[in-house]
C-alpha cells in the first residue's frame, strides 16, 4: 500500500516556489517561481534579486524615495528570472508557479514566452494598476490563471 502523506503536484511544485523565495536577499518581499512543463518535469526556477554581476551589496533594497535609490528600477523579478533561467529556453506551454500574482512586466514575459498557466499564491496587489493589466493581457492571450489552494500542510527541512 503506497503512503497516503505524499504531497501533491500543486503542493510540490508551490513548495518549490517557496523555497526559490528563500534566495532572495530582498528585506522586504520574497518571491520564487518555479516553471514546470506538460509532463510534470521541472524546467526552471527563479527569485526576486539583482542581475546577474550587479552585486547586491552595492545596488539598494529601499522601497521608497529616488527611483534610482530604491530596488524598483533593478529587481528582477522571479518569474522573468525562472524564463530566463532555463536551459532548454523553452517554456511554451507550461505552468508557472509563483508566490505573488506576477507584475505587468512580468506578465509581458509570460505571455511572450509562451507560458500558458499561472498559479499564484498571493494576491496582495490585486488592486494595483499592474495587477489589473496583468490580469488584463492574461485574460486576453488566454493565459489561464488560478490561485493556489492552500492545504495548510507542515513541511520541515532540516538543512
Amino acid at each position: 500500500m503506497k503512503r497516503a502523506e505524499y504531497l501533491s503536484w500543486d503542493e510540490y511544485f508551490m513548495g518549490i516556489a517557496l523555497l526559490s523565495s528563500m534566495r532572495s536577499k530582498d528585506p522586504s518581499t520574497q518571491v520564487g517561481a518555479c516553471i514546470v512543463n506538460s509532463e510534470k518535469r521541472i524546467l526552471s526556477m527563479g527569485y526576486n534579486g539583482m542581475p546577474h554581476c550587479c552585486d547586491d551589496d552595492v545596488y539598494p533594497w529601499d522601497r521608497q524615495g529616488n527611483p534610482l535609490d530604491s530596488k524598483y528600477l533593478y529587481v528582477c523579478h522571479a518569474e522573468l528570472n525562472a524564463i530566463l533561467n532555463c536551459s532548454t529556453g523553452k517554456v511554451r506551454g507550461c505552468t508557472v508557479y509563483t508566490t505573488l500574482f506576477p507584475c505587468n512586466e512580468c506578465a509581458k514575459a509570460i505571455i511572450q514566452s509562451g507560458i500558458t498557466e499561472v498559479v499564484y499564491m498571493s494576491d496582495k496587489y490585486a488592486d494595483t494598476d499592474s495587477t489589473i493589466a496583468a490580469k488584463r493581457m492574461f485574460d486576453s492571450a488566454g493565459v489561464k490563471y488560478r490561485e493556489y489552494n492552500m492545504t495548510n500542510k507542515n513541511i520541515e527541512l532540516k538543512l
